[in-house]
């Protein structure tokens, strides 16, 4: 029997390659000689270098670069085996979790840390990036990261501003001609999956604002220095920053990627199972386990569960989804390719308890385990 084991992360539970270990435990108990591939997925927010780590035979690298206020933090990325691609999640460099609530500055955050990062990997020799957006604590439109990268904004004094959104409005003059030349040799795969422009009512600082610390005066302000920022793009380099999809993810990082760094932004989870070259593994198997911390509505809006079902699909192979909770409300997933679901939960317990690694981990192989016996007996 082979079994293909597919699972996003159970989000501030337990990792997908943890997941993966436990759900492998569990058959293994019925089935000690199947054939198990563990392949951990992503939908490019946390846990998608992991993931592509895994899948690329990759390692960690750790650089000290500046936070999102400023300050010094460690930020861990990843190397293929080949030593020709980085895997960046930017959330590593500027994320909200670096951030104690209290402490959240939406005008001043920065983004120079993810720029350090691919400089750090560009010196390591990696020319293809796989970037993973999501989770910013910043909305300044990518200037940080661009400025660690060579790039000057001068305000009227000809003056280099200051880091954050705040300081977009000031931004009078772009100096494209110290940006580091070997980017030109670069190329950039961002996993996006938000729809949002620049700015706008439905832009970066509308929708995202609020959750970052950003007062409705803030707000407008952010919003204010992002069409401006945008404006001053179009007029000097002749580049639509706004009106692409994508261009609001992470604060207007992906303006920056796609109309600086000519990135091809892309959903998320068909990235990431590309990469993993999931179709090849998943021809001749005959179950396919995936799963994450939660089926919903979400669910359906291309995350890693219905990526996974509607590969299977197309090969006629059953799909069991494992969560730590279902939502059955408007419930689509069996319809979307899911053969059948399971919360791994099997006694009442507080959140706390059931979020913890070590209780994940047990139910998901229990959980296992017992949808195994049942295929023993059938079969």
């Amino acid at each position: 029997m082979k079994v293909l084991i597919a699972i996003d992360s159970f989000k501030g539970s337990i990792s997908s390659s943890k997941g993966s270990e436990a759900i492998s435990k569990g058959i293994m108990e019925i089935y000690p000689d199947a054939d198990i591939i563990a392949l951990p997925l992503a939908d490019g927010g946390e846990g998608t270098t992991e993931a592509l780590i895994h899948a690329m035979k990759g390692r960690w690298v750790e650089k000290r670069v500046t936070g999102p206020l400023g300050e010094n933090v460690t930020a861990k990325y990843g190397i293929s085996g080949d030593g020709e691609t980085a895997m960046i999640e930017i959330a590593a460099a500027c994320g909200l979790p670096l951030i104690h609530r209290e402490e959240q500055q939406p005008l001043k955050a920065t983004t120079y840390g993810v720029g350090e990062l691919i400089n750090d990997a560009i010196s390591k020799g990696c020319r293809s990036f796989i970037i993973g957006l999501g989770g910013s604590a910043t909305t300044d439109a990518g200037i940080g990261m661009l400025q660690a990268l060579g790039y000057r904004f001068l305000n009227e004094k000809k003056e280099e501003v200051g880091f954050g959104g705040g300081s977009l409005s000031e931004i009078q003059t772009i100096d494209i001609k110290q940006a580091n030349n070997v980017l030109k040799e670069c190329r950039f795969q961002v996993a996006c999956d938000v729809k949002n422009f620049l700015y706008g009512i439905d832009g970066a600082a509308h929708v995202y604002g609020p959750q970052k610390g950003a007062s409705e005066g803030d707000v407008r302000l952010l919003d204010k220095g992002l069409k401006h920022f945008a404006d001053r793009v179009s007029e000097e380099l002749n580049l639509d920053i706004h009106a692409m999809e994508g261009a609001g993810a992470a604060g207007g990082l992906g303006a920056a990627f796609a109309g600086f760094l000519q990135a091809n932004l892309q959903s998320g989870i068909e990235l990431v199972l590309k990469q993993v070259k999931l179709a090849k593994q998943i021809e001749d198997a005959d179950f396919v386990i995936t799963g994450e911390g939660r089926l919903d509505g979400q669910t359906s809006m291309g995350k890693a569960p219905l990526g996974v079902a509607q590969l299977a699909d197309k090969y006629d192979i059953p799909v069991i989804a494992l969560a730590g909770g279902i939502n059955q409300e408007k419930f689509t997933l069996n319809d979307d390719g899911i053969t059948s679901c399971f919360s791994i939960m099997n006694k009442p317990m507080t959140l706390e308890d059931a979020m913890d690694t070590e209780t994940a981990f047990d139910n998901l192989r229990f959980t296992a385990n017992q949808l195994f016996r049942l295929v023993k007996a059938i079969k």
